[in-house]
């Protein structure tokens, strides 16, 4: 069997297996380098409420004013811990990730609760080898595939339409624009 053939299949049987990686990468890659604009592990939701004043400063808040907070704003559960963030300011901590603001005399609350957003948070652990251990090993194996793909795929057609046509001035441009962007900044 000559070369080309064992390039196209290897070629082709590693895309196929490499897919499902691809896609994990792809998709947390494009979350994780807009990391900025929003959170891609956990959803954030707040809520601006308003309670009677309860107190002059933040320390002389009761327990039971704590409860008759929570319960205005149709919370069940009891506050976890209570943190005084300044003489006006109450944060009140919940069980499952939430939290209040309180305003102790001006009655604002600012209501927190934050959830993962389940799926993209197991990506984005896959994609930051968040979990180590066997994992480097499946994520370095997957690295060797993309560049055995690669190297496949720009030798797998010959002629004008391959490397040595107009595939040398793709390849260059692909090499080219990381560099000219390294070298800009």
């Amino acid at each position: 069997m000559k070369w080309r053939k064992w390039n196209r299949i290897i070629h082709r049987d590693l895309g196929y297996i490499a897919f499902g990686l691809t896609l994990v990468y792809a998709i947390s890659g494009f979350a994780v380098n807009h990391v900025h604009d929003w959170n891609s592990n956990y959803s954030v939701e707040k809520m601006t409420l308003n309670v009677d004043p309860i107190a002059d400063i933040s320390t002389d808040v009761t327990p039971a004013q704590i409860e008759n907070v929570l319960k205005s704003i149709g919370e069940t559960e009891p506050a976890h811990k209570t943190f005084p963030v300044s003489p006006d300011q109450l944060q009140i901590f919940l069980e499952k990730q939430r939290s209040v603001m309180l305003n102790v005399k001006t009655g604002e609350i600012v209501y927190e609760k934050v959830s993962p957003r389940r799926g993209l948070i197991e990506m984005n652990a896959l994609h930051l080898n968040s979990f180590r251990g066997s994992w480097t090993l499946v994520a370095d194996i997957f690295a060797v595939a993309l560049i055995v793909l690669a190297i496949s795929g720009i030798i797998m057609i010959k002629g004008e339409k391959g490397l040595s046509g107009r595939g040398k001035w793709l390849t260059a441009a692909g090499v080219i624009l990381p560099l000219i962007y390294i070298w800009i900044n």
